[in-house]
C-alpha cells in the first residue's frame, strides 16, 4: 500500500513508492474527495470537537464527481492528496483511499503538533513540492482560505462548495 521512508517527511506517504518529479495536481480530501457531512455536527456550537470529527473519517462516502475527475486527468500527472487531517488518522485515511480505489500518488497530512491555519500548512507543503520538482498545475479545495492562498501562489484552483466552510 503506502510507503514513507527516511528521504521524505514522516507525514508524506507514497502509494507505491516515490514517483519521478513532474507536474502535479493537489486535491483536498474532506469536502472534495470525501463526504464529511455526517461528521460536521462535531464542529457545531462554541466548542469544536476535532478529535471526534477526525475519528470518523473511515465512514465517509466518496464524492464521485471529483473521484471521476482524477481518473480523467492525464496519467503522467502526479496526484497529491494534501489534507489538513492530522497524522493520527493516517491509517484510517490510507485504508479509505485504497478501499474506494481512488487515484492518488502522494498523501500529505498535517504532522502532530502543527496547529497552524490550513492555508499556512498547505502553502508550505505546496512550496515544498515545487522545490522538489513536483510542479503544481492545479489545486482542488473547498475552503476559500486555501483557494485564495493557492491563487496568491498563481496556482489555478478549482473551488468545490462543500457547504462546510463559510465564504
Amino acid at each position: 500500500m503506502a510507503s514513507s521512508d527516511d528521504d521524505w517527511p514522516s507525514y508524506w506517504w507514497w502509494r507505491d513508492g516515490p514517483v519521478s518529479p513532474g507536474d502535479c495536481v493537489i486535491v483536498d480530501i474532506d469536502g472534495v474527495l470525501a463526504d464529511a457531512a455526517h461528521r460536521q455536527h462535531h464542529l457545531d456550537g462554541p466548542w469544536r470537537d476535532w478529535d471526534s470529527f477526525f475519528a470518523d473519517v473511515g465512514d465517509d462516502d466518496v464524492l464521485d464527481e471529483v473521484a471521476e475527475l482524477l481518473v480523467l486527468l492525464a496519467p503522467e500527472l502526479v496526484v497529491v492528496a494534501l489534507t489538513s487531517r492530522p497524522t493520527w488518522v493516517s491509517d484510517a485515511t490510507l485504508t479509505w483511499l485504497v478501499k474506494h480505489k481512488l487515484r492518488w500518488d502522494l498523501l500529505i497530512m498535517r504532522p502532530m503538533g502543527d496547529f497552524r491555519p490550513s492555508p499556512m500548512f498547505k502553502g508550505e507543503q505546496t512550496e515544498a513540492l515545487a522545490e522538489l520538482g513536483y510542479l503544481p498545475r492545479l489545486a482542488i479545495d473547498d475552503d476559500m482560505r486555501n483557494v485564495r492562498m493557492y491563487r496568491d501562489l498563481d496556482l489555478p484552483t478549482l473551488y468545490i462548495d462543500s457547504g462546510y466552510h463559510p465564504h
